[in-house]
């Protein structure tokens, strides 16, 4: 489930996997999938945080807030409005509260996900640019480094209710471990 983040530029704004079979993740009226974010991460990880112009990945624009959904409504299944809804008639929220716990394998959706989203947004490039070591843009949204940090974590943790099982999916624990031994001051000594 999206939780509320501080940025620097829009003030609290919704990021986080939407739906526990599905690996996409929102940030507000932008949604990508979750390997692109973890890559785009470990681009970063990568450079000494000199030399680093930032990273990008793709991700779907929805521009009317209508396309985007109603997520409460979906999860309590009383209105399946916009994007968020046409996933939750097909991947509905669990009855049993027990079995809410985000999907490692959710990449095995994404084909159908991505034939719900591409009719109603525009396909963008978004960049993960560290502007000096103290804040981090992702897209148009600016962010202080440690929720920055707090973004990354929520990933990690397959995000609020966590990974199924506590099994991340390998292109998580790939992003953890570049993390651990960058030398970016971006991420370094995050985890």
């Amino acid at each position: 489930m999206p939780l509320s983040f501080e940025s620097e530029s829009h003030g609290n704004i919704a990021f986080g996997f939407f739906n526990i079979e599905s690996d996409m993740l929102l940030l507000e009226n932008y949604f990508f999938f979750a390997d692109d974010f973890c890559q785009c991460i470990n681009e970063l990880a990568e450079y000494d945080g000199n030399s680093s112009s930032g990273s990008t990945f793709q991700a779907y624009h929805i521009i009317d807030k209508e396309n985007v959904g109603d997520l409460m409504g979906a999860i309590h299944k009383v209105r399946f409005t916009g994007f968020i809804g046409d996933i939750y008639k097909l991947y509905p929220f669990p009855d049993d509260p027990n079995a809410f716990k985000q999907n490692p394998k959710g990449d095995k959706t994404r084909k159908t996900v991505q034939g719900q989203i591409q009719g109603i947004s525009n396909k963008i490039i978004i960049k993960i640019e560290p502007i000096e070591e103290s804040q981090v843009k992702i897209g148009q949204f600016l962010f202080d480094l440690s929720v920055f940090h707090r973004l990354i974590k929520y990933v990690l943790q397959g995000g609020y209710p966590r990974w199924k099982d506590e099994l991340q999916p390998e292109y998580v624990s790939k992003m953890e471990e570049k993390i651990q031994k960058t030398s970016n001051p971006v991420l370094k000594n995050m985890i």
